[in-house]
């Protein structure tokens, strides 16, 4: 069971063999490489696990392999979020049932907006749910602008949300408008969108990284800097892996598969169809960045920062 939002929770790629079929030699990997990093959980699922491109029978035997394989080591969230409520609750349900510890879940667009039929999603899916859920803000994959209000509003009213992942830009402004306006029971705040605003949001009061930068160890030693309220190490560190971070930040998935697959967790980089799979031109490009950032590195094993 998940008890606390804090630190950092890796977003997973979901990994395919060349022919896109699942790949859960690599789906092992990936997950005994996360636990060894002590990280406080991973997420599975989301837009980076390709969740729109899952039948639900993928999605379930993606589930039970990583209950299985972490076998309580750490807290899974699973990604469930749907443009229909009921279609989104069984997603949620489903996880529950096999044993994921909470649900990640954002609104999807309507062709009115509506603060109350979001406020009602939330209800609906949470009725009966035994895990907690966190809200995701993402505008840019749901095209749904939450205020600060709403999302206050369905923090009082769906107490099963018990976590925020903050990806609306610029996330620092917001991310305090939100603490502020919870007072005394503050609700944690995950970053997001590959902590390309990683000092400014842990200055803001982000409780830590929920994201899929291909280099964990990075975010780790973030959190632990700004822990101690050493801020110019954790600037420091921001400077050496900015480039990376907005490198792989690109749209689609291709960039961060691939660096993964070359930490030796990945077989492929293969993006599930339409999904674009790396290009050449982009493969000489990370080459060199990769060189610069981590000269002499092998990327295969935990970095050390």
């Amino acid at each position: 069971m998940l008890n606390s939002f804090k630190g950092v929770i890796p977003i997973l790629a979901t990994p395919f063999h060349d022919d896109e079929s699942l790949d859960f030699g690599s789906w092992e990997r990936l997950l005994e490489f996360m636990n060894g990093l002590q990280v406080d959980g991973v997420t599975i699922i989301g837009v980076l696990g390709e969740s729109n491109r899952l039948t639900d029978s993928e999605r379930d035997q993606l589930i039970t392999q990583a209950v299985k394989i972490v076998n309580g080591r750490m807290p899974i969230i699973v990604g469930a979020s749907h443009s229909g409520t009921q279609a989104a609750r069984t997603l949620a349900h489903r996880a529950a049932a096999l044993g994921a510890s909470a649900v990640m879940i954002s609104p999807l667009r309507e062709a009115t907006p509506n603060d109350g039929r979001i406020v009602d999603m939330f209800r609906q899916i949470a009725d009966g749910l035994r895990i907690p859920i966190v809200l995701q803000d993402h505008p840019a994959s749901t095209e749904v602008h939450m205020s600060t209000a709403l999302m206050l509003r369905l923090l009082r009213e769906v107490p099963a949300i018990q976590c925020i992942k903050a990806e609306a830009v610029p996330t620092a402004p917001k991310l305090a408008e939100l603490l502020a306006g919870m007072g005394g029971t503050s609700v944690p705040i995950l970053t997001g969108l590959g902590a390309l605003y990683a000092p400014f949001d842990l200055q803001a009061g982000s409780s830590g990284f929920n994201t899929g930068f291909a280099f964990p160890e990075v975010l780790i030693a973030m959190v632990t800097a700004a822990g101690i309220g050493d801020w110019d190490k954790v600037h420091q560190i921001y400077a050496r892996f900015a480039a990376l971070m907005v490198y792989e930040q690109q749209p689609g998935v291709a960039v961060r598969k691939e660096i993964l697959r070359r930490r030796g967790l990945l077989g492929s980089a293969c993006a599930r169809h339409p999904g674009a799979s790396i290009s050449a031109f982009a493969k000489a490009q990370l080459d060199a960045l990769i060189a610069h950032t981590l000269p002499g590195v092998d990327i295969t094993k935990p970095i050390a920062i």
